[in-house]
């Protein structure tokens, strides 16, 4: 069963609310006001894309046995907000789950590590799968933005280097690593109109 501390759902709550303003600043142009009213969608797409890649990594590390709690990097959220604001780029670090045990296998990392990318595969597929369903323009963008959000936040987190999930998963097993950083990408390039 998934417990949170205090310090724990504070901690997503503000990584969230940053995340979501970095999006809305990069999706809305820069534009201050129109970040401001936009963030409600991205709050809801991130949130949605973000909470559930972070549980995804906490639930499998709690099913084998081992002690997972997120911590918020703040380093990292001040260092995202000055790339978006230099560059418009979104650099997203917002924290990670860090989980103990006595001796974690390298199989048992790669597969908590690919949970969460392979959370936001799946939720991003589900969107595109849906889009063609809604005939309200304002749905159909909302689920396009939700497939451009979590296809992103899936190829970035698995790029394979230092601690993103890429590297983990890539050392556990390379197969697995270019079929879910493909999918990924067939996806984000797929949401964002490149194909």
């Amino acid at each position: 069963m998934l417990k949170f501390t205090s310090n724990e759902i504070r901690d997503i709550i503000i990584s969230m609310v940053v995340i979501s303003f970095i999006f809305a600043h990069v999706l809305r142009g820069g534009n201050l006001t129109n970040t401001i009213s936009f963030m409600p969608a991205t709050f809801l797409m991130v949130g949605l894309g973000f909470m559930l890649h972070e549980l995804a990594h906490k639930y499998v590390a709690i099913r084998y046995g081992y002690w997972a709690e997120y911590k918020m990097w703040i380093q990292g959220l001040i260092f995202a907000l000055i790339i978006v604001f230099l560059t418009g780029f979104a650099f997203i670090a917002p924290g990670a789950v860090y989980i103990h045990g006595n001796y974690i296998k390298n199989n048992e990392n790669g597969k908590i590590s690919l949970a969460g990318p392979s959370t936001n595969i799946i939720l991003a597929l589900l969107f595109l799968l849906f889009t063609p369903l809604f005939s309200d323009l304002e749905i159909v963008r909302f689920a396009i933005l939700g497939a451009i959000v979590n296809s992103f936040l899936a190829v970035f987190n698995l790029i394979p280097l230092g601690m993103f999930d890429g590297a983990k998963i890539f050392r556990w097993n390379p197969l697995i690593w270019v079929a879910a950083m493909a999918t990924a990408l067939i996806l984000w390039a797929k949401s964002s109109g490149i194909i």
